[in-house]
């Protein structure tokens, strides 16, 4: 059985977890929660950086992982080109807004991004905008929208704060992308867990895409038909920097996940 390790900077990369407990079946996985170091998308580039690196170390070490998904985007973005270059034996599948699949779909053209301050301000996410917008053949419009606080209150499970910045947050949004916005990209791993309030802020002509999907399917091409094998698969290893019992409640909460989760010293 082949063991994947799984982090984040706290309870959002589970959307990417679920995603993978799906496609995956035959797959060990240990997931990790840098909860005391979160949010990470209002961190910098080196601070990211440092965790991202002391994590995949732990992981390594640990639990002998044959791949890692970092399911943050803002690590992805920050980390994931030196943590490729320091372990080339080890395969890393990163996450990352989904504006291709968004620029297929979107009938308008219009779509907005809501995602972290650390990954819309990353060179990594400049460089995949450009790309979708020179491969293009019609006009494509990205309105991105900072969402500062939001991780945070996911990770806290603050419904009235949810609201509250899933309101200011798509309103200014729409100020940027007008009236015929029809695609909604969910450029955090946290925001999927918001996506039931988003969409009724959104409304039924726009479409909310996140990438746990397309993670998980890479992640399966990586490590083979082995993976896929159904059978006795042990329940994720759940393990947080922070407060255990909080991810315990949101794997709980989220994924019907009923395992106990281990306090990380790393």
């Amino acid at each position: 059985m082949k063991t994947v390790g799984v982090f984040d900077s706290g309870v959002g990369g589970l959307s990417v977890l679920r995603a993978l407990l799906s496609e995956l079946p035959g797959t060990r996985f240990v997931y990790v929660a840098d909860s005391a170091h979160a949010p990470y998308g209002e961190r910098t580039a080196s601070e990211v950086s440092a965790r991202t690196h002391r994590i995949a170390a732990h992981l390594r070490e640990t639990h002998a992982i044959d791949a890692l998904v970092l399911a943050c985007n803002t690590a992805t973005a920050q980390a994931i080109d030196s943590l490729r270059e320091r372990n080339p034996d080890l395969p890393v599948i990163g996450v990352e807004p989904a504006l291709k699949p968004a620029a297929i779909s979107s009938r308008s053209g219009h779509i907005g991004v809501l995602a972290t301050r650390g990954t819309l301000d990353s060179a990594r996410f400049a460089q995949l905008r450009e790309r979708q917008l020179a491969g293009a053949t019609r006009a494509l419009q990205f309105s991105c929208q900072p969402c500062d606080g939001l991780a945070d209150a996911i990770e806290r499970h603050d419904t009235p704060a949810i609201l509250a910045l899933s309101e200011r947050n798509l309103h200014a949004l729409r100020e940027q992308a007008g009236p015929d916005m029809d695609t909604l990209v969910l450029g955090c791993t946290h925001y999927p867990f918001a996506a039931d309030v988003l969409s009724h802020l959104c409304g039924p002509s726009v479409v909310l895409m996140d990438t746990g999907m397309p993670v998980a399917r890479r992640t399966r091409e990586v490590l083979g038909e082995s993976s896929t094998d159904t059978g006795s698969a042990s329940p994720p290893v759940l393990a947080s920097t922070g407060s255990p019992e909080a991810l315990m409640q949101a794997a709980r909460r989220w994924l019907n996940i009923h395992s106990a989760a281990q306090a990380l010293q790393a």
